[in-house]
This record gives structure tokens, sequence and C-alpha cells, in this order.
């Protein structure tokens, strides 16, 4: 067996954020080469620019109808699979929900067990995980192997022998921390955000040393300019300088420090610019009369200059957000002539149902236009420059919660507070240049509490309830979308919210899972189905791709769970239960049920 590192790196990546690289020999070289060479899958979202695509092109429109199930491997965990596995040489790399198993499994032997690492977390860290036990992935960099534990634990494992290299502690989980969000690696840094919103946790992105684990810099989601790492006078928000203590200002009195803004969502970097991108997400509580202002910096895409963490520009989505959407999704970075003229842009779709195309290297506002037809609580975004709501949302009056009075029940607001689109990440591909976005087709009721703030304890303060738009049976949909002109190319329509992450190919096809099981293929410039297997349970997990002695493969994770799984997950059935979730998606339970499982495709001989 080949060492982890020993695959060849010498693929050309011919065009999928090859523009990003070039010229940027102070970057980590190492992963620069290595997400070169499509025959491996090594970081959460395949290349720094969260592309989620593949230049491998065996498999193809015309064959994929004789993709079989080659091998599979149980992870012996019952809970929520989000992320996917990564793919080094000849090993591959995953981790299961709580309580955080990785394992090293070898190519050359179907999957059997190079090592394990299993984790002592103390068991009370699950009820502090608002929306399942879920994990999002392990990452590589340095010969490690990094997972970020349920309870916060930063680990970096020995890739060859799984041997704990060191550990830190990022957060605190008696006040409602916790960790499901995949480390990012660049250069000398790993890079973690924090779960916890839904308990006041006030959000952040860390910075460790690679080597050691030593704490290089911290910037919170709201606070004085000292914990934001913004500058007053040198970080933009839309062309101008934010000025001395914007989020303070924003906020009343110290509501500010259990604020949310959570930052459990995939990281994106520029090398040639030296930024990290990411979204902080809402704003707690869900109660908006208990937090006047607008909240700043929640429901935010961020731009950081990686070696200080200082915030080289912001947007924040929506000012006071009263909905409970969250920003934290993630950035997908590309290289498109829009205006007129070849730009380096950002795509983000937001849970709030916009999808937004910026310019990265400025933080211009370029597009926001409604990725799902039912969106209906803001009208539009104002996009004059002139306007002294540039860049805010048209906000409908009847569709926001607590504008009456706390107390009220709004009614038929969409989407619903867990977002036209969550965590499960998009796909771009530089082929056809689509976004190839899962998406939520969700609505809701929504009726404000006052509630108080008790470390460790739910801070929300609302009650909703969800369902399909009206007249409509399906919660769900997987679309294609121009990010140049913000309109959608083409929409397949699914029974349940699609959640897993989507993978497009250099050949033409896309890739999805759904929550009934399903691995599905469809075409990518018409979205006609061309292949389907039902996996042996609903799939929250992300499609990946890998080559391996000459043959392409597709792997995913499934296992029910998540947001719109916490009903089975958790055993869950009061309708309002998991934010409103649990009777949305009550049917599930006829169509799947519990188990982790791996699932290896390849076509037949």
């Amino acid at each position: 067996m080949k060492p982890p590192i020993a695959a060849t790196l010498a693929a050309a990546c011919l065009g999928a954020f090859a523009l990003i690289v070039n010229g940027a020999a102070s970057a980590d070289e190492p992963l620069i080469r290595m997400s070169k060479n499509p025959k491996d899958w090594i970081m959460p979202a395949g290349n720094y620019g969260a592309q989620r695509f593949t230049e491998l092109a065996q498999i193809t429109p015309q064959n994929v109808k004789s993709l079989v199930p080659v091998w599979t491997f149980s992870t012996g965990v019952l809970r929520g699979h989000e992320g996917g596995p990564l793919v080094i040489g000849d090993v591959m790399y995953f981790s299961t929900p709580f309580p955080n198993i990785v394992y090293a499994l070898d190519l050359n032997r179907d999957g059997k067990i190079i090592w394990k690492y299993e984790p002592v977390q103390d068991v009370s860290v699950i009820a502090m995980m608002c929306c399942d036990t879920v994990n999002r992935g392990v990452s590589y960099g340095d010969g490690k192997i990094f997972l970020h534990q349920a309870d916060t634990t930063l680990v970096a494992l020995d890739a060859k022998t799984g041997k704990l290299v060191w550990s830190v502690k990022d957060g605190d989980p008696k006040i409602g921390a916790t960790g499901t969000s995949a480390p990012f690696v660049i250069k000398d840094k790993v890079l973690i955000g924090v779960s916890g919103g839904a308990f006041g946790v006030r959000g952040y992105v860390s910075a460790y040393d690679i080597k050691d684990g030593k704490l290089m810099w911290r910037g919170y989601s709201m606070g004085p300019d000292k914990d934001t790492l913004i500058s007053p006078t040198q970080t933009l928000a839309l062309g101008k300088p934010v000025g001395e203590n914007a989020s303070l200002k924003s906020w009343e009195g110290d509501q500010w420090k259990i604020g949310g803004g959570a930052t459990a969502g995939l990281i994106s970097y520029d090398p040639a610019l030296d930024l990290i991108y990411y979204g902080s997400g809402n704003p707690a509580p869900f109660n908006p009369a208990q937090r006047p202002g607008d909240n700043k910096w929640a429901m935010t895409i961020w731009a950081r200059d990686l070696d200080t963490g200082v915030a080289k520009w912001v947007y924040q989505m929506v000012p006071h957000d009263q909905w409970g959407y969250d920003g934290s999704n993630e950035m997908i970075l590309s290289e498109q002539r829009i205006g007129g003229k070849e730009r380096k842009l950002l795509t983000h779709f937001d849970g709030n149902g916009f999808g937004y195309t910026l310019d990265r290297v400025t933080g211009e506002l370029l597009v926001a236009e409604k990725y799902d037809s039912s969106v209906n609580w803001a009208a539009k975004v104002d996009m004059d420059p002139a306007s002294k709501n540039y860049g805010r949302p048209d906000v409908v009056a009847k569709y926001a919660p607590g504008s009456q009075a706390t107390g009220v029940n709004d009614t038929g607001i969409c989407p619903a507070a867990e977002g036209a689109k969550n965590a499960q990440p998009a796909s771009y591909s530089p082929a056809t240049q689509l976004f190839y976005v899962p998406t939520d087709h969700v609505c809701m009721d929504d009726e404000p509490f006052h509630v108080s703030y008790a470390a460790g304890q739910p801070y929300i303060g609302a009650t909703l309830a969800m369902y399909p738009p009206t007249g409509e049976s399906n919660t769900g949909n997987l679309i294609a979308w121009d990010g140049k002109t913000g309109k959608i190319v083409w929409s397949d329509p699914e029974p349940f919210s699609v959640w897993s992450g989507v993978l497009s190919t250099t050949s033409g096809v896309v890739f999805y899972g759904t929550l009934e099981g399903y691995l599905k293929a469809v075409d990518a410039k018409t979205g006609q189905a061309l292949w389907k297997f039902k996996t042996p349970s609903g799939v929250i997990g992300n499609v990946n791709a890998y080559e391996h002695d000459g043959k392409e493969y597709i792997a995913v994770l499934s296992g029910i769970g998540g947001w719109p799984g916490i009903g089975l997950a958790a055993g869950l059935t009061k309708p309002t239960d998991g934010l409103g979730a649990v009777g949305v998606y009550s049917a599930l339970s006829n169509y799947t049920a519990l188990g982790g499982t791996l699932t290896v495709f390849a076509l037949s001989e």
C-alpha cells in the first residue's frame, strides 16, 4: 500500500479554480497541487473555491445508467450523517456523527479499516446540539487529519496511524457551544467555526497553528471592533468604511454578548488575494422584539485576511433578521464575465431564499435574486447604490414575525426558518457556468414569545410550524442557477427537501441525494433524470468523486438525521418539535430509517 499522500500530483486543473491559484506561491503549495489532481478529493468541498466539481470524465450522461454499488461500509452510528469522505492516494478518511469516529479505509481492499479514532466525549453535549449530532467532515494537511468534535475540541491525528498529535478546546459546551463544522486547512493554519446560535452563543471563527494547535486569531460575529477584528476605516461594507464599533451601535445594551451569528458552514479561500470567505448565521433569539437594531454582524458574508483575521469587507444580507434564517451556507468562488468584464466572483445561496453574487475583491453586490418561487418575506433587494437602503431587503410587513406584537402568530411566511437552503452545499461547474443548488421549498407560521437567557438552555423565543407552500406538495427542488443573471435555468422537484451536497462533473452529470435515500444523477444542461439507486438510509451527506487504479468512483454517506430528520434521529413526535421540522417531515418514516452507511459506486464492467 502506498503512503496516504503518494498519489500522482501531475493532473492539470482544466478550469476548475485554476485562475485562483496562479501566482500564489505564498499559499499552501502542497494542498494547491493536490487539489489539482482530480483522482483525489482532498478538501470537504473539493477545492478552496468550494465548487464541488470533478474533472473526472469516465462517468457520462450516456453511461451513468450502468453505475452500480461496488462496496459498502457501515459506520455503526445511527444519527444524521452529513459531510463526506476525503480520498488521498489509496486511503479514504471520513467522520461520523457523535461520538465522531474517524475512519481511515484502505481502497486497495474495498474499505478495510487501516485505523479508527474514537474520541471520549461527555454525552451531555448531545443535548446542546439543536439540529442533530451531525459532523460535516474531516480535513487534511501537513500529514494530519483534523477533526472538529461535538464538544468543540479540535484534534490533529497522524494521517498514517491515527495517533493523536495535538488537541485544543475551542469553546464551552456548557453554554451551548458545539462543533459541527469541518476544519479548513490553509498554509500554517487550521480554521473552524462554532455552532450554538440557538443557545445564544456568540459566533466566531478561530485560526489555530497547524503544528501545535496554538490560537493565532479569533474573529467574532458581533461586538467591539477588537473582537470582530474590524478596522473602522479599512473594512468596507458595500464600498464604504463601516465606521467605529458599528456592531456595538446596532445592538441594545449587552445583547450582542448572547447574539448568535453562528459560523458552522464551509470556509472558502482565494490564495491570490489571501482572503477567506464565510457566513455568519441568524441573531439570537428568534424573537426580534428582544434585540432592536440591525444586529450587526449576524447574517453577514465575511472576507477576512488569512494571516491576521482582519475583515477586508462585510455584507449584511438581512439586518435585524426576524425569521431565523442562516447566512452560514458556503461561499462558492468562480471567475466569470459579468457586467461586461471578467470578475473574481463569490456566489452564496442564503437561507433567506436569495442568491447573491458579489465581487469577492471589493464586496460589491452584483446580483441578488430569489432562487425559490415561494419566497415572500421580501419583495426584492435594493440594488441602487445611490439609495439609502442599498443592499437591504424590501421587507413585506405581512410576513415579518414580531412586526405586530410578540405573541401574534404570523402565518404563510416563505421560506421557513430552516431556509430555502441550509447547510447542504451547492456545486458550481466551470463547464456549464451554472450552479446546482439543493433547496428546501417550505413555509412556516411563526409565533414569537419572550424568552429569558440562561446559559446552556435553548434561546429561541418562537414557536414554529412548517409546511409546503399553499397548493403544492413537494418540499424540495434541485435547481440549476445562472449566477450572472440570477435566473433559474431548470428545476427538478422532490417530495422532500434536498439536503445533500451536490457534485457536478466535467462530463455533464450532476449527482445528489434525497431524504428518502436515493442517490440520483441528472443531466447538467437539462436536469433530465438519468439514474437513481436507493441507499440504506436518507442522504444528507455530500456526494464525492475519486479515481483509483484507473477507475472513477462515486461515494456518499447515507444516514437520515440533521434538521429534517431530527424526528427520526431523536425520537420526536410533536409537530412543532425541531422548530417545526418534525411536522413537515413526518412522512419520512414511511420511506427510510436510521443507520449510517458509506456506499461506493462505479460503472459495471
